[in-house]
């Protein structure tokens, strides 16, 4: 969770807001790209039954990239029909560690960048482009 806070907090213009319950949500303009979710009727444990209380949610481009990101092996990614017909995809807050940290960055800035204004997102895409370079 230090990572995704490092992460996110290091794109334009993000802010973090933290719920009476100490969940975190990261936005860009007002929007959120990320947050963890409350307990939910909808995500629960297999072998408890209980209501998970350490899911993510992320904002991904758009269905298409949902369904191969939930077709990664590792089966780091998966959703809820709360989620059907919704661009975003569920993770663990265990199953970070599954993530390398360029995994994740790639995750945060591929969230961020559906909700960021079209010129910050393009900005911010051409810094990276020059520092690759």
């Amino acid at each position: 969770m230090a990572d995704l806070d490092e992460l996110a907090l290091a794109l334009p213009q993000t802010t973090k807001e933290i719920s009476d319950d100490g969940r975190p949500s990261y936005l860009v303009h007002g929007k959120r790209f990320c947050l963890q979710r409350s307990r939910r009727p909808d995500a629960v444990d297999p072998a408890t039954g209980e209501r998970l209380d350490d899911v993510l949610m992320f904002r991904v481009e758009d269905l298409g990239v949902r369904e191969l990101m939930l077709s990664d092996a590792r089966g780091v990614y998966f959703t809820t029909p709360h989620f059907d017909g919704y661009p975003a995809v569920l993770v663990r807050i265990p199953d970070l560690a599954k993530l390398d940290r360029d995994e994740l960055f790639d995750l945060v800035a591929e969230a961020w960048l559906t909700r960021a204004q079209k010129r910050v997102a393009k900005a911010w895409l051409a810094e990276q482009e020059a520092a690759e370079n």
